[in-house]
């Protein structure tokens, strides 16, 4: 098997070796024969962001926007989501693709904020997961995406929950003619996809889209390659091996004239292993369906109406630190279901040009069962939770473009209305026997989050921009539920007691646009209160450390804990600190001429712990922040038909941990090139690390052995063809 992945790899290699200069010769054969290129001038001005709930223009933006256009996302060597984005400027993802992740570590940090306080939806509607707050990037294929839309800052005014380091809309392609368009691609490590879709015109009031994809890869070791595991503990170690499904169904009806509508469902199946041991699995398993409607009551006034069902199976098991046996197995059952419904009026009158108002619901329910085990496989101790979370919210925003001044004027605010119930909980002995039940209260927050945007059109091309803003973000139910262990030495306790935390911030910037380019410059300022984190307990709390094991009433030894009061890893969940984000972000593109085009990026992050009753230290830069990043990129366009990209990212130095476990400062070059063979047919070769350089990526964690080796070389072949 060895051998065979290693001539595979040596293959696509020479394959790729050989690609690019078959690529320029091609390309320079038909520059004489073809017309010139079109004219290159942006077009950005005339993007309308539907991730502000009323189709903002991008040129009317007030909070710092990045659009990632179909050309952009064809462009990157990355191959999935996840990592096209890490380069984008405020954005903290790793160098490892999520699927070589836990899918419980797999989320976005934006702006230092910390993983799971940013909204990500598929076509305008929630896309994070309903009980760990994390992203499944699965769901959301490379071959489904059109666009992508980021904005920076708090939108809780919008949106409510999640709302905190701003949204990220994932527009996916929709349906344009009857044809089919089908696209593989086959790469390093066993890294396979193959994607499919089929586009129907039914007639003027009905098309339909529908599209699968499968996902495979073999993965690479990360964790072993940096710190090798000893004769003694090697059973079951191997390569992090993933297989991803996807098939989902788009329809869109007009049922009258001024009426349109649609209906998605989808289902996907994820699955991976714990902490790379082959004898450990992770399976996920998610059906969802979602519809709504936009009616045009009039030229300036119309209503939407949107709902949404996701149900979610997960089904995960942990291994001892040697990887031997399975020492727990988790069953996290959940579900979402939401709705909302919204009024837009242009008025263009009264010093207003538009209002909307709008009003929404969200219930989430789940469940966990954790099994701690024996090495026999006897069951040792039992955990159980059960509870829901219910969300209401009722907005209303206003613009105003005044007459005297090119200044225009965003007024919004939101109230949310939290609520949490944990109705049962207990914790019992081996196989469930002695069940101790704990009484936890009901929890509830309502949370006013106001904004203010104002952009000052200074000249056609250049607008100054400032906003302010408040936002809450509620704790995910795997905080409030789930009490797990990740060794035989270490177990984070649940905390169903916890809170919402609440942002207040700021932002002023500018973005500049002229033919042939655009740069946008932002400084911000961040700051949380209450905020949500893991509080690891040291030996300085050793009694209360003991007293949070006995009170769950888990057998200490389950918990890492002694009878003396001592422990050897635990951690807890608390609101007890505060946060303050800081920094600036740069962000630049210019077509040079017809066959060159630069890109670049850079943000200066400084996220600090203002207040802390945990062990942290205060004004130390937070773990997993670097506080320095950078991207730059060149794009040659031999011809219209082909482009040659090469990336370099720079990563400064971080920490893992607040103030410890250093990670070296490290940058990552790439490359990617595309040919249009005809109209209806084109290929690719992407290459991920071109050097091939051994370093570790920037990570949160709390022991050294969790240092993380980034991508190695990857290198990717692909090809697309509609017909």
């Amino acid at each position: 098997m060895v051998m065979c992945k290693n001539l595979r790899n040596e293959w696509l290699q020479r394959f790729a070796h050989a690609l690019i200069p078959l690529f320029l010769l091609l390309t320079g054969h038909a520059w004489a024969q073809i017309a010139p290129p079109p004219n290159y001038d942006q077009k950005l001005n005339d993007m309308v962001v539907n991730a502000t709930r009323s189709g903002t223009p991008l040129d009317e933006m007030s909070l710092n926007t990045t659009i990632l256009t179909k050309e952009v996302l064809e462009s990157s060597p990355d191959q999935t989501i996840d990592q096209v984005l890490k380069n984008v400027p405020g954005v903290f993802l790793n160098d490892v693709p999520y699927y070589q992740k836990d899918p419980t570590g797999q989320s976005i940090n934006v702006r230092g904020l910390g993983y799971g306080r940013t909204l990500v939806l598929i076509d305008g509607l929630p896309a994070n997961d309903a009980f760990y707050g994390t992203v499944q990037w699965n769901l959301v294929p490379m071959s489904s995406i059109e666009s992508v839309e980021f904005v920076r800052g708090g939108v809780s005014s919008l949106y409510g929950n999640y709302g905190m380091g701003g949204v990220i809309n994932i527009n996916t392609k929709t349906p344009k003619n009857s044809s089919q368009d089908v696209s593989a691609s086959i790469g390093s490590f066993g890294t396979g996809n193959v994607a499919a879709s089929k586009d129907l015109i039914v007639s003027d009031v009905m098309q339909m889209r529908l599209s699968a994809d499968y996902f495979s890869s073999e993965g690479f070791q990360n964790y072993a390659t940096i710190y090798p595991a000893s004769p003694s503990n090697t059973k079951g170690m191997t390569t992090d091996v993933t297989k991803n499904s996807n098939i989902r169904l788009q329809n869109y009806f007009k049922p009258t004239q001024d009426t349109n509508a649609f209906l998605r469902m989808g289902y996907s199946t994820m699955a991976d292993l714990s902490n790379n041991f082959a004898i450990a699995p992770n399976l996920i398993q998610t059906a969802d369906v979602a519809g709504g409607s936009t009616t045009n009551l009039d030229i300036d006034k119309k209503v939407q109406i949107n709902a949404y069902y996701q149900a979610t199976n997960f089904y995960k098991q942990t291994a001892n630190s040697a990887g031997t046996y399975i020492n727990a197995n988790y069953t996290d059952p959940y579900s979402t279901i939401g709705a909302s419904a919204q009024y837009t009026q242009d008025l263009k009158a009264a010093g207003i040009d538009q209002y909307i108002v709008g009003v929404d619901a969200r219930n989430i329910s789940a469940s966990n069962t954790t099994n701690n085990l024996l090495s026999s496989g006897a069951v040792n101790s039992v955990n159980y939770a059960q509870g829901q979370q219910n969300f209401y919210g009722l907005l209303g925003q206003i613009k105003s473009n005044a007459s005297a001044i090119p200044l225009e004027t965003t007024l919004g605010a939101r109230v949310d209305v939290w609520n949490s119930q944990t109705p049962t909980l207990y914790n019992a002995g081996s196989n469930g026997a002695n069940p101790l039940y704990q009484s936890i209260p009901n929890k509830s927050k309502t949370q006013l989050s106001p904004s203010l945007g104002l952009v000052y059109k200074a000249t056609d091309d250049l607008n100054l921009r400032t906003a302010a803003y408040q936002a809450f973000h509620a704790p995910s139910m795997n905080n409030t539920l789930r009490s797990y262990g990740n060794n035989t030495t270490g177990y984070s306790i649940s905390n169903p007691n916890l809170t919402p935390e609440t942002m207040t911030g700021y932002e002023i910037g500018t973005d500049y646009r002229w033919k042939s380019g655009f740069a946008q410059l932002t400084a911000f300022n961040n700051y949380i209160q209450n905020a949500i984190t893991s509080y690891k307990i040291t030996s300085a709390n050793s009694a209360f450390a003991y007293g949070l094991c006995s009170a769950s009433g888990i057998p200490i030894s389950a918990q890492g804990c002694s009878t003396s009061g001592g422990f050897t890893n635990v951690s807890y969940y608390t609101n007890q600190q505060n946060l303050l984000s800081r920094g600036i972000e740069l962000q630049y593109h210019q077509d040079v001429n017809a066959n060159w085009a630069l890109d670049g990026g850079y943000a200066y992050t400084r996220t600090v712990l203002t207040w802390s009753a945990t062990t942290d230290p205060t004004n130390t830069q937070v773990g997993g922040v670097p506080m320095n990043m950078a991207n730059a990129a060149i794009t040659y366009y031999p011809v219209p038909q082909a482009s040659l990209t090469t990336t370099v990212r720079y990563v400064g130095n971080s920490w893992m941990a607040t103030g410890s476990l250093p990670v070296p400062a490290y940058a990552v070059v790439g490359l990617k090139a595309n040919y249009q063979v005809t109209p209806q047919a084109s290929v690719f070769a992407s290459v991920v690390n071109l050097f091939n350089r051994q370093y570790v990526t920037f990570n949160i964690a709390s022991q050294a052995t969790a240092y993380q080796a980034g991508m190695p070389q990857a290198i990717t072949v692909g090809a697309r063809v509609t017909f």
